[in-house]
């Protein structure tokens, strides 16, 4: 698996908020800061944007550092990610994500 997988499935090196950290890439964090605030109907902002994975000890947005609920039960379960968790395939939660984007199930069996 790679090292940038998060808890979820999702590839952290494909998310516009790790890339524009990565980056410095202001553009890049006012345009992502724009659409989450839309997507989530809350002000995020592009000092927001920044974030280098969940699953590490290093910097992480608000939602992926403490509002995550699937972050919080990997931590609370000690799995690396779900795919470690027995109760990957009837979990609600991480299956929103999954149902969403296929390719996180594919990473989190790799």
């Amino acid at each position: 698996m790679k090292d940038r997988i998060a808890y979820c499935g999702l590839d952290c090196e494909k998310c516009d908020a790790y890339l524009a950290t990565i980056n410095d890439d202001q553009v890049l964090r006012e345009k992502t800061a724009k659409r989450w605030a839309e997507l989530n109907n809350a002000p995020i902002l592009p000092e927001h944007i920044n974030c280098e994975g969940c699953r590490f000890d290093v910097i992480k947005t608000v939602f992926c550092d403490s509002l995550c609920g699937i972050r919080q039960c990997a931590l609370k379960k000690g799995v690396t990610t779900c795919g470690d968790c027995p109760d990957l395939e009837k979990c609600q939660t991480v299956g929103a994500i999954i149902s969403k984007c296929p390719e996180a199930l594919e990473n989190l069996n790799g």
